[in-house]
């Protein structure tokens, strides 16, 4: 244990430069008195740790030391390794920027640990795109991620339905979701995203912005999905499902959320073990859908439209199959 937090606290002084005992200490989940004896034992063993006094001052190494990232475990090397699955970063264009740090990652690797490149590879491999996708990236994304590295403003030209608009963004991050690229960027004071596909243009010069540091790129994106799928859920249909019903529910509700809120709606079982609950779809035709998949599991009670034609195509089913074998 104590072996790895010294490697821990060489590695945040190769990465910060200088750090206080306070900032070791936090980052390392220990007490100030552990930083400074873990200190004292790096310098027995070696290593060039200097404290430089002042107010500015605190820890940092000599300059040019390097270690070698001998405390790394097979599980943490190969791990590693998974991180840099080609695919996004290669759309992105960091192809070659990803592969020259793997290659300075692998040299600094012990010998024993230098098959984890390929056992990860053999092992995982990453297919972004969704089926029936173009898988070739969108032609600005790169120009967008070199933006959003270097804090440079740009204006889009996007496409929006049927016509065009140009927006100042100060593009904060991407997220690649399901094949879809989107670009996050602050407008106008708000926060704002893009489909990047339907970017028709970037304009990117030299001028900079702020970017707010409190600022949680996956927070926003997962406030801004289900925002967005509770935005699409403008109508509710009361059913009665069997608890067959019930389980086959979680797999076909649109959306993750929707099902949890029909079994907590959902009452108490009856003789037969069926419940009643509210369901929030899109729409009454993609109810429809929904209610097919279910089959006989599910009875809709409301609205009354949906009712009438789960019932016409239950009489077309009947039609088509006819009585069952063996019915009474």
């Amino acid at each position: 244990m104590r072996a790895s937090r010294l490697i821990s606290l060489v590695l945040l002084l190769q990465s910060r430069e200088t750090m206080t005992a306070a900032e070791l200490a936090r980052e390392l989940e220990v007490s100030e008195r552990t930083v400074y004896r873990d200190v004292l034992a790096l310098s027995a063993a070696g290593v060039p740790v200097y404290a430089d006094r002042g107010r500015a001052g605190g820890y940092r190494l000599l300059g040019g030391y390097r270690t070698r990232l001998t405390g790394l475990t097979r599980d943490e090397a190969e791990a590693l390794f998974l991180a840099g699955l080609p695919g996004p970063a290669g759309d992105m264009g960091l192809a070659d920027a990803a592969a020259s740090a793997e290659l300075k990652v692998l040299a600094a690797l012990p010998p024993a640990l230098r098959d984890a490149p390929a056992r990860a590879g053999q092992r995982f491999h990453l297919d972004v795109p969704g089926w029936f996708r173009d898988a070739t990236p969108p032609p600005w994304l790169a120009e967008l991620a070199r933006a959003v590295w270097r804090d440079r403003v740009v204006e889009l030209r996007y496409r929006r339905g049927e016509r065009e608009v140009t927006r100042r963004v100060e593009p904060y991050g991407l997220v690649l979701k399901s094949g879809v690229w989107y670009l996050a960027g602050r407008v106008d004071g708000g926060m704002r995203t893009y489909r990047v596909d339907r970017v028709v243009e970037v304009a990117a010069g030299e001028e900079s912005f702020d970017r707010d540091d409190a600022f949680d790129l996956g927070g926003y994106w997962r406030e801004q999905a289900e925002a967005f799928l509770r935005s699409m859920l403008r109508a509710e249909v009361t059913v009665r499902l069997s608890p067959a019903g019930l389980r086959a529910l979680r797999w076909a509700a649109e959306a993750p959320f929707a099902y949890a809120e029909a079994a907590h709606a959902a009452g108490e079982p009856d003789g037969d073990g069926w419940v009643v609950t509210r369901l929030p779809v899109e729409s009454v035709e993609v109810a429809y859908g929904l209610m097919l998949r279910l089959g006989p599991e599910a009875e809709v009670l409301d609205p009354p439209e949906l009712r009438g034609r789960m019932a016409h195509a239950a009489a077309r089913l009947a039609a088509r199959y006819g009585e069952p074998d063996g019915a009474a």
